[in-house]
């Protein structure tokens, strides 16, 4: 299998298709074996307490786990995430990026299934772990 969509591609998909968010990420680095997503961290992603928010989390990982779906099928913009869990283990370290490193576990026609490590930049233990189903949409003939 090989990549159907680069870093440079994956990045301009998500401008075009989710404009809200894509300020938000940066594609590190894609290979068939994953990808890794960046989230520069800014004041919009932190709760009281100076920390990284759970919904800021929950969305790199869930992007991240996207880009690398896509990144193996090509733009796909109806995939759509069927089921998260998501396990916070470590308050993330303030002042530094967030990094997301997805793999996928199993893509077939209808289901691909994954999992992401979140990690503050430049500390090895991870903040939080999630496990992710997204489901595909069938490829449908052209019809004219």
């Amino acid at each position: 299998m090989t990549l159907k969509m680069d870093a440079n591609a994956l990045m301009a998909f998500l401008r075009a298709e989710f404009g809200q968010v894509a300020q938000d990420f940066v594609v590190d680095r894609v290979a068939l074996e994953g990808l890794c997503l960046r989230m520069p961290v800014a004041e919009r992603h932190l709760r009281p307490g100076g920390t990284v928010s759970g919904p800021s989390m929950f969305a790199l990982a869930d992007v991240a786990l996207y880009l690398a779906i896509l990144s193996r099928l090509g733009p796909v913009a109806l995939a759509v995430t069927t089921n998260c869990a998501i396990d916070f283990m470590r308050k993330p370290a303030a002042g530094v990026d967030l990094l997301a490193e997805a793999r996928i576990l199993k893509l077939g026609r209808s289901l691909a299934v994954g999992d992401v490590m979140l990690f503050s930049q430049g500390i090895p233990d991870p903040v939080a772990r999630a496990s992710l189903t997204y489901a595909i949409p069938p490829v449908r003939p052209a019809t004219y």
